[in-house]
C-alpha cells in the first residue's frame, strides 16, 4: 500500500534534522503536506505522522490489538531495559500496566499533595535573594525527590542521595540535541572508555543498576507489607503461575517510573515559570486566583483552581513534552480516515503538531490560557499524555504536581528573568525542553496579595 507523501530527502539527513531541530522539522513538513505525511528516518524507517483530531481518534480509539506500540519504543531499552512497560505489548503489557495503576490515582493523591508541598518548600527555602539560578536543575530536584519517595518510600540516606544524584548525570548524558543523537544513531553506541559520550553513559547507567539491584535485594529479604511504596507493590505482586518479578524486571520498571515520573514533570514545571514570568499579566491573574484561598490552603482546593489549570493545560500545549505518541505498529491492516495501512506500517499520532492547528488553536504560537477558559478541548485535541491504552499512566500525578508546584513558587516568590530573550524548546533526549539558557533570579519572598516588588536586582 502506497504510503502518504513526505519529504524526499535522505532518510539519513531526516533523521538528524528530527534530532537537531525536532519543531523545525514537523513545522516544514505540516506546511507542505499538510495533516498526514511520512517521514523516513534511518535507523527506524518510515514513520507515518498525523495531527488531524479525527486521525487522532481513529487510532488512539482502536482495539489495542491492532497495534504493537511496545517494540516501537526499542530506542529506549538502552535507558529503562527490555522488561520495561514502555517495551510490552499484548497481554503482559495490559498485566503490568493494571498492576501499576492503583498507586497514581485515588486516596494517594492527598498523600502526594502533602508530599509535594514539603518538598517545594524544601527546595526553595535554598534560594537566595539575589541569586541567580538554572530553572531546570531546580525543577529537577523537586520531582526527582518526589519521584523518589514515591517509588521507593525513599526521602534521606546515602543510598537515596546516591540515586538522585546518579539518575540526574544518566539524563544529563544525552540531554542535548548532540548527546540526543546517542539514542537514536547506534553507529554512535560503541564504548571507547569513560571519556568517550556512550562509555561514560554505560559506566553511569552500571554505577545506578548496582545501587538499585542493592536496594530491590535488601527490601526483598526485609518485606514489609505495610508500606505503601510502589516498590513494595512490585515486591508482593505475583503472575499467574504465583512467580515474582524478577531482579531485572523490577529493575527496568524501576528506572522507567523514575524516568516518566520525573524528567517529563521537570521539564512542563521549568516551563509553566518561564511563561508566568515572561508574561506579567499571567502572574498578575494566578497570584489574584491564588490569594483569593488565603494563606496555607489545602493542595486540592488549589488543582481545581480554573486559571491555574488553564495556565498548566496552555504550558502542555504549546511546547508538549513528548512531540509524538507512542508510534503504533499495525498488526495486520488499519484505515485511518479512509485510507488503509498494511501489516508493520509505523502510525504516529503527532501530539506538536495538532496542538498548534490553527483551526484549533487561532494564535498557536502564543501562549494563552484563556482559550481553555473559553472551550473544552476533545482528547484528540488535547493530548499531551498521549492516549488509548498507551496513556501516561503518571498524568494524574504529574498535573498534580505541575499545579502545586507552580502555584506555590508564583504565589511566595518574586522572581525575574534576567534575560528578556525568548526561550526555544530543544530535543532532550526523545523529549522536548527548554533550552539550558532558562534561568531566574530570585527578588525575594512575596505575602499574599502584595504586589511585585519594585526594585530591581542590580545586573
Amino acid at each position: 500500500m502506497k504510503l502518504p507523501d513526505g519529504p524526499q530527502i535522505p532518510p539519513m539527513l531526516q533523521m538528524t534534522q528530527w534530532v537537531a531541530d525536532p519543531v523545525g522539522y514537523m513545522e516544514t513538513n505540516a506546511r507542505r503536506y499538510g495533516d498526514v505525511f511520512t517521514a523516513r528516518f534511518r535507523s527506524l524507517g518510515a514513520i507515518v505522522f498525523f495531527s488531524h483530531p479525527q486521525a487522532v481518534q481513529e487510532i488512539l480509539t482502536a482495539d489495542a490489538r491492532s497495534f504493537d506500540a511496545g517494540r516501537g519504543n526499542g530506542i529506549l531499552m538502552s535507558l529503562v531495559g527490555d522488561n520495561s512497560l514502555l517495551l510490552l505489548d499484548g497481554e503482559r503489557h495490559k498485566r503490568e500496566r493494571k498492576l501499576l495503576m492503583p498507586p497514581f490515582h485515588g486516596d494517594r493523591m492527598q498523600t502526594y499533595g502533602k508530599l509535594i508541598v514539603e518538598i517545594t518548600r524544601q527546595v526553595m527555602g535554598q534560594w537566595q535573594a539575589g541569586e541567580t539560578f538554572k530553572v531546570r536543575s531546580a525543577t529537577q530536584e523537586i520531582t526527582m525527590r518526589v519521584i523518589l519517595n514515591a517509588v521507593f518510600g525513599l526521602s534521606e540516606g546515602e543510598r537515596y542521595e546516591r540515586v538522585r544524584r546518579l539518575m540526574g548525570k544518566v539524563l544529563d548524558s544525552t540531554g542535548s540535541p548532540l548527546t540526543s543523537s546517542l539514542l537514536f544513531f547506534p553507529m554512535l553506541q560503541q564504548d571507547w572508555g569513560a571519556w568517550s559520550p556512550w562509555g561514560r553513559f554505560v559506566r553511569l547507567r552500571a554505577q545506578l543498576d548496582e545501587l538499585l539491584y542493592a536496594e530491590i535485594r535488601e527490601r526483598r529479604e526485609n518485606l514489609d507489607p505495610s508500606r505503601t511504596d510502589i516498590l513494595t507493590l512490585l515486591l508482593s505482586a505475583r503472575d499467574e503461575q504465583g512467580e515474582p518479578m524478577t531482579d531485572s524486571q523490577l529493575r527496568d520498571e524501576l528506572v522507567t517510573l523514575l524516568l516518566a515520573g520525573h524528567e517529563t514533570t521537570a521539564t512542563a514545571l521549568a516551563w509553566a515559570l518561564y511563561w508566568s514570568q515572561k508574561l506579567p499579566e499571567v502572574r498578575q491573574k494566578l497570584r489574584k486566583e491564588l490569594d483569593e484561598l488565603g494563606e496555607n490552603p489545602d493542595p486540592m482546593a488549589i488543582v481545581k483552581l480554573p486559571y491555574l489549570n488553564a495556565v498548566c493545560q496552555e504550558t502542555l500545549r504549546i511546547y508538549p513534552v513528548a512531540l509524538i505518541t507512542f508510534p503504533r505498529i499495525v498488526n495486520s491492516s488499519f484505515e485511518v480516515m479512509g485510507q488503509k495501512f498494511g501489516a508493520e506500517t509505523w502510525l504516529a499520532p503527532c501530539i506538536y503538531l495538532t496542538h498548534h492547528r490553527e483551526d484549533l488553536y487561532p494564535e498557536p504560537h502564543q501562549f494563552k490560557p484563556e482559550r481553555f477558559l473559553e472551550r473544552q478541548y476533545s482528547p484528540y485535541e488535547f493530548y499531551p499524555f498521549g492516549g488509548g491504552n498507551r496513556r501516561c499512566l503518571g498524568a494524574a500525578l504529574a498535573m498534580y504536581e505541575l499545579k502545586l508546584a507552580t502555584a506555590m513558587i508564583v504565589s511566595e516568590f518574586d522572581l525575574r528573568l534576567p534575560d528578556d530573550r525568548p526561550i526555544k524548546p530543544v530535543r532532550r533526549g526523545v523529549t522536548l525542553a527548554p533550552s539550558n539558557r532558562l534561568q531566574l533570579s530570585m527578588c525575594g519572598r512575596r505575602m499574599p496579595g502584595e504586589t511585585p516588588r519594585k526594585v530591581l536586582l542590580a545586573q
